[in-house]
């Protein structure tokens, strides 16, 4: 009986092991939303940039329960480079299907959406080497509100990845 318990502890393991690593993932770092995230809060990731050869891939991560009311998502989020460049888009993503059932992956009322940035259209490569800042912020509103929503439900968790682009 002991014996089984090993081999089952073993094989979850091994599971939980190779399913954590992604070779991909150059940088893949979360900040905590405490309830509610207000529209002043911006969240910041720094990382250095891998190198100024390859191209990468840059996402928005987020986490979201069904505490989350809008079909859609926008947010403002700025890329500055080493160099004191600053690029600021503002971005608008699908977050749930017409029938109102949340996207995302998860099988708990927690649903994680890996959203594009960077590199879905066009390549991206980090062209000066050197310390990157990442800043988002929601941008949400009401229909046919002037002033946007103040403290946003329903984001638990915001994160940023930077992953090699296959070849």
């Amino acid at each position: 009986m002991l014996k089984k318990h090993k081999s089952l502890f073993l094989v979850v393991i091994s599971c939980l092991f190779i399913a954590s690593c992604d070779s991909n993932a150059v940088f893949d770092e979360y900040q905590s939303v405490p309830n509610e995230w207000n529209k002043d809060a911006i969240i910041s990731f720094n990382f250095k940039a891998p190198d100024t050869i390859n191209n990468y891939n840059l996402y928005v991560n987020l986490r979201n329960t069904n505490d989350y009311a809008f079909s859609n998502l926008f947010l403002l989020v700025e890329l500055n480079y080493p160099n004191g460049k600053a690029v600021k888009d503002t971005l608008e993503y699908k977050m749930a299907a017409p029938n109102g059932e949340l996207l995302g992956t998860g099988f708990t009322d927690i649903k994680e959406n890996k959203l594009w940035f960077r590199g879905y259209k066009t390549p991206f490569a980090f062209k000066e080497v050197g310390e990157y800042t990442v800043s988002i912020q929601h941008a949400m509103r009401n229909n046919g509100d002037v002033n946007g929503v103040e403290n946003l439900k329903g984001i638990t968790d915001i994160g940023f990845r930077v992953e090699q682009a296959q070849k």
